[in-house]
């Protein structure tokens, strides 16, 4: 399982934009675009690199009005994903 950064951001080259075309976000990288609707993008327009994971995880508890511990799992299970594909900065 990959380590998280304490402060996540997209790697370089990956962006979160707007498709007018799609009328959707998406994540933008090289070779790829990935559709970020809902929580994906939620969690996506917090990796700054300002807000730790846990101030991720507090915001979208307050956001979904969800238990801390459902978010978490799903906030982490989603960042891992993105660290393994090169999508997040180490």
């Amino acid at each position: 399982m990959p380590d998280l950064p304490e402060r996540p951001k997209l790697a370089p080259g990956v962006r979160l934009h707007f498709d007018s075309t799609r009328n959707a976000w998406v994540l933008l990288s090289p070779e790829r675009v990935i559709e970020a609707e809902g929580p994906a993008n939620e969690i996506l327009r917090r990796c700054d690199g300002t807000r730790t994971v846990g101030e991720i995880i507090d915001e979208l508890a307050v956001v979904f009005a969800a238990d801390r511990a459902l978010i978490e799992g799903d906030v982490t299970d989603m960042l891992r994903d993105m660290v393994a594909k090169r999508l997040l900065a180490p």
